[in-house]
């Protein structure tokens, strides 16, 4: 147990604290897809969430047409204040394109999507719904530094399951390329910040509704790099915070696949190198890939280290090999294609809800 202090102020769980937090004046968005339908971990979040009872619960779904039926029927069997916005609806798709804002599926966009439903709420907490070991608990930990004058906070948690270390995008992607494109900078405010956050690709999160129309989400899987960057343009180190939320059970992702750590591990990229771009450092893309595996192996050899000392297993030979796969990810990042702040929006949220509402009831 340790209570060390970070660029950010961290806030460390040192007494399994529930602190007081104003959840009444908060929105919670939980994004799902149809594989969540009546999961074990999904019914977990929502009667943890019942328990709490927040001023609003959106949930933003992604699914087919003849699957949002049954799925609004489970999710009406909780006691919640819960709002269902149909993603992928046609309607809703439609009027998406008459505004020059279709394009491609992913977390990002169903999380823009929630996020303008939430806006009339004092704070937005985001965080996924495939988490085992989730607690309400989690809410109020986020809240509270809001609660205290800060504009965003960030949870971080541990990785640890069937006696392995996870997180691995995080720990052999995301970690060694902020050190290497730190090396030989000491003037890249953006780099600090981001080293800063203990797990920096985690989902969860909360922010002031002031501070949620401002941020620019990637459409994909660099949803979490994207958020970052935005809460250092608005809020800053002084504005922002971390909070433990103990250790996490998620769903683990093959490396491989349309779906897999490798195709997230470009989203990730791209939306790395986009916020640092912005933020005046110029990646050296010809060495870089050479400084991120020396950086990843000197860290492989700590994870390997760790693990032993825990009595956890460790293929070094497998993560090496991740690690090589991941390099194929550094590589300039592509036209730009986040979505917009919901400030600055060609459409409002209540249009993106009617259009919702009627796609529902088309289906239900």
């Amino acid at each position: 147990m340790e209570y060390v202090q970070e660029r950010v102020t961290t806030l460390h769980d040192l007494t399994d604290p529930t602190p007081s937090a104003p959840t009444d004046r908060a929105a919670v968005v939980v994004p799902m897809t149809e594989r969540e339908y009546a999961g074990l971990a999904p019914d977990r979040v929502l009667s943890e969430l019942e328990r709490l009872d927040p001023g609003r619960v959106v949930v933003p779904l992604r699914a087919g047409a003849e699957r949002v039926g049954p799925f609004c029927d489970w999710l009406d069997e909780f006691d919640l204040s819960l709002t269902v916005l149909w993603c992928n609806g046609p309607r809703l798709e439609s009027l998406l394109a008459d505004h020059g804002l279709d394009g491609a599926f992913g977390k990002g966009r169903d999380v823009w999507l929630g996020l303008g439903q939430a806006l009339d709420r004092e704070y937005v907490v985001v965080h996924d719904a495939d988490t085992k070991s989730y607690s309400r608990a989690d809410v109020s930990r986020l809240l509270f530094p809001l609660a205290h004058g800060f504009d965003f906070s960030k949870g971080y948690y541990a990785r640890v399951e069937n006696d392995r270390l996870y997180g691995r995008l995080f720990r052999l992607f995301f970690v060694p390329l902020v050190r290497a494109l730190s090396e030989g900078r000491d003037d890249a405010p953006v780099l600090r910040y981001l080293e800063a956050f203990r797990y920096a690709l985690a989902g969860e999160f909360a922010a002031t509704t002031d501070l949620v129309e401002r941020f620019r989400p990637q459409r994909s899987w660099g949803l979490e790099v994207g958020t970052l960057g935005d809460a250092f343009d608005a809020a800053g180190f002084d504005g922002s915070a971390q909070v433990d939320l103990g250790t996490y059970e998620h769903d683990h992702r093959a490396v491989s696949g349309p779906t897999g750590l490798s195709d997230m591990s470009e989203h990730v990229g791209a939306a790395l190198f986009r916020v640092v771009s912005e933020a005046g450092v110029d990646p050296d893309y010809e060495t870089l890939p050479d400084r991120y595996r020396a950086a990843a192996r000197s860290l492989v050899r700590s994870y390997e280290l760790d693990a032993a000392f825990n009595g956890l297993e460790y293929d070094r030979s497998d993560e090496l090999d991740q690690v090589e796969t991941y390099v194929e990810a550094i590589e300039p990042p592509g036209p730009d294609r986040r979505l917009p702040a919901w400030a600055d929006a060609p459409l409002s949220p209540a249009a993106v809800a009617d259009v919702a509402a009627t796609d529902l009831e088309a289906v239900r």
